[in-house]
């Protein structure tokens, strides 16, 4: 058997169901960075789902009615699971990170789309991450971001606080 790298013409606008190296590999990553290298304490997740059930996306064509699930995202106050139940299917307090990752097949529109879906939700920052590009950009709001790649040395999120260093989240 022998690894393979699949190219398409067109992009998914949409959540790509399959993953890659480099994407799991980031998602780690920045799991962990933000875990144990971040000064801030932050509950951390990857692949939590988040109950939109309650609002109206629409207009962000993002064909998603009941949850949004990002790669990663953080939580200053980590999410309680009432008294009797031993864990959650879907959240519906945001996040107040949240990081996407581009996939080799996704489109990079729907996912800013996704990111600006997100501040509507009450979301604080996002992160948009391109691995093939060695590349993060931090939102700080629908459509203003700052771009980091491996010419900085870290990235720097002003509205989290948080600072890391880029070379370590596209290490393999």
């Amino acid at each position: 058997m022998s690894d393979s790298y699949e190219l398409e013409n067109n992009a998914i606008d949409g959540e790509d169901e399959m993953g890659s190296l480099n994407h799991s590999t980031v998602q780690i990553n920045l799991g962990g960075l933000l875990k144990f290298q971040c000064d801030k304490k932050l509950a951390v997740m990857s692949e939590l789902s988040l109950d939109i059930s309650q609002y109206d996306l629409s207009e962000y064509y993002l064909d998603a009615r009941e949850e949004l699930k990002p790669d990663v995202c953080a939580y200053i106050k980590r999410p309680v699971i009432p008294k009797g139940k031993n864990d959650l299917v879907k959240v519906s307090q945001m996040p107040d990170l949240v990081i996407e990752i581009l996939s080799p097949r996704q489109a990079i529109d729907y996912l800013i789309r996704k990111i600006n879906a997100y501040f509507e939700l009450g979301v604080k920052s996002g992160w948009l991450v391109i691995p093939s590009l060695d590349e993060v950009r931090v939102f700080s709001q629908p459509r203003s971001y700052k771009n980091f790649d491996l010419n900085s040395t870290k990235i720097v999120d002003e509205v989290m606080e948080i600072q890391l260093p880029i070379a370590s989240v596209f290490a393999e």
